[in-house]
């Protein structure tokens, strides 16, 4: 298996399962409900902030392997629009598996030399470094996820 299809790997799994820490942020939100979500524990992040995060780097990647240019900005990484229902958590919920799963297929397409050429720019680094990056990122949100979870029970 060539690197871009392990990175694609990773990051189903740390989205859908299978990763050897047997955690994933589908199953840790299936029970989560719009209200829990939306929960505010002193000063923490909700859920669905934290979720937000997550997918808002996503997406900017996403946009990269696209074709698109780099438009994001880590001040409105934690911004996100009001959910006030379940159906907008159970909407933002498909559109984060969706953009996880597109994100994925695009790395497995990526060409081994392109995952060591410059993401954008050279003060970002090369892909391999931002994707593996997005991945360690997504595990550490998910276990603040994970712990916000145990208090709002």
């Amino acid at each position: 298996m060539n690197t871009s299809k392990h990175l694609s790997k990773h990051i189903r799994e740390v989205f859908f399962g299978g990763n050897w820490t047997h955690s994933n942020l589908k199953s840790n939100l299936q029970d989560i409900n719009w209200k829990k979500a939306t929960t505010k524990i002193d000063s923490f992040n909700t859920i669905a902030t934290l979720v937000y995060h997550i997918n808002y780097y996503i997406q900017a990647a996403l946009k990269v392997l696209e074709g698109h240019d780099l438009d994001a900005k880590d001040k409105l990484s934690f911004d996100h629009p009001s959910i006030a229902s379940q159906t907008d958590w159970d909407n933002f919920l498909n559109e984060v598996w969706i953009n996880a799963e597109k994100f994925a297929a695009l790395i497995e397409q990526l060409p081994e030399e392109k995952l060591w050429a410059d993401f954008t720019d050279q003060k970002y680094g090369n892909y391999y470094r931002n994707i593996s990056g997005i991945i360690e990122h997504t595990h550490y949100h998910l276990g603040q996820i994970v712990i916000l979870k145990k208090l709002i029970k």
